[in-house]
């Protein structure tokens, strides 16, 4: 390096580089802004629609427990986020809206069938497709494209159809479920009807119709023709023989009464527990034919599973491309680059040559 010469790296070294080189430093600016510009106004304007929900837990959306008179929660839990965000990200959702909106064809990517034409058509809806779970514990759903009117459609649709896969994930369950009250209210129905068939057996072949009530007649009736039986007995008014007849058919089932207290006596366990049994059997009869129709009833129902926040709506304005960022960020990369290229070359011909060495 010659004495004289200022330093590359010095003020004056780099006010008479930058002057040496200045019509090729402002050549190549111009070409990458000339360049950069006709790219970013080539570029089409992509829109963007987000649609604002809040999952609900699949327990407080429950149809049944709504109808028994439990409130709608409008709150979100960890498992609740990641299975919606896990659903609206799933691959047959993805299929799903592909398919309905012809994708395929908006996308410019060809046919369907070959695996390049379905990898190419799912990338690029992946890529303008974002669900994330924002500070305020609610899901925002955003789609891109260059049809603002088919973005907010897309954004809309997704929603609609995370929230009937949720449903689905318990739709199966519950129809076990109802099958399950189904059986168990034809089973107490039959127990029911043959428990009601021994009871009127039982009370034909016993004569006892009624527990208590019989019971306190027969014992008025046969203390009463007992006591008559005995006045007679001693001279006083009344038939002996009568009352002797009419006491052993009131305490005797050979006697001949339908109604007497060896019957009653015999037949008051069996009675009485049937009857209880009975009872038992037509309160749970009657609850499991509630709880049957209205499982029924919850099961055609559709609750949604989801609050929405805010629709999806067509963008009134591009949310991309940023052109003039585009273009200012390549004239900027572009004259680093060349700054950079000037001072390696520079630097390498100022090098100490090998015969001065």
């Amino acid at each position: 390096m010659l004495p004289d010469s200022p330093l590359p790296f010095s003020s004056a070294g780099l006010r008479a580089l930058f002057q040496r080189w200045k019509y090729l430093l402002g050549l190549a600016v111009a070409v990458a802004a000339v360049a950069s510009a006709v790219v970013a106004w080539s570029l089409p304007n992509i829109y963007s629609s987000t649609a604002i929900f809040l999952p609900t837990s699949p327990q407080s959306t429950d149809p049944d427990r709504l109808v028994e008179g439990s409130k709608l929660e409008v709150g979100a839990r960890s498992e609740d986020l990641d299975r919606v965000l896990t659903i609206g990200q799933s691959l047959p959702l993805a299929e799903q809206m592909i398919r309905r909106f012809n994708l395929y064809e908006h996308y410019h990517a060809g046919r369907p069938g070959t695996d390049a034409v379905e990898n190419s058509v799912l990338a690029e809806y992946t890529g303008n497709l974002s669900i994330i779970h924002n500070e305020r514990d609610a899901i925002e759903l955003t789609f891109e494209d260059r049809d603002k009117k088919l973005a907010a459609a897309v954004a809309n649709a997704l929603v609609a159809a995370i929230d009937s896969t949720n449903q689905q994930l318990t739709l199966e369950n519950r129809r076990n479920v109802l099958e399950i009250y189904r059986q168990r209210s034809e089973q107490l129905g039959r127990s029911y009807e043959r428990t009601r068939q021994h009871l009127l057996a039982a009370r034909r072949r016993y004569g006892v119709f009624g527990l208590e009530q019989q019971g306190r007649y027969l014992g008025k009736a046969v203390i009463d023709t007992e006591k008559e039986l005995r006045l007679a007995e001693g001279g006083g008014p009344g038939n002996a023989a009568g009352l002797r007849r009419a006491l052993r058919g009131l305490t005797q089932a050979a006697g001949g009464n339908l109604i007497n207290l060896e019957n009653w006596t015999q037949g008051a366990d069996s009675v009485g527990l049937l009857a209880a049994r009975l009872a038992d059997l037509q309160a749970r009869f009657v609850g499991s034919q509630g709880a049957f129709e209205q499982a029924q009833t919850s099961l055609r129902s559709r609750v949604s599973s989801l609050y929405l926040v805010q629709k999806a709506y067509p963008a009134t304005r591009k949310s991309k491309p940023f052109r003039a960022v585009i273009v200012l960020g390549s004239v900027l990369v572009t004259l680093a680059l060349s700054v950079f290229l000037i001072l390696l070359l520079e630097m390498y011909r100022r090098r100490p040559s090998s015969a001065s060495s």
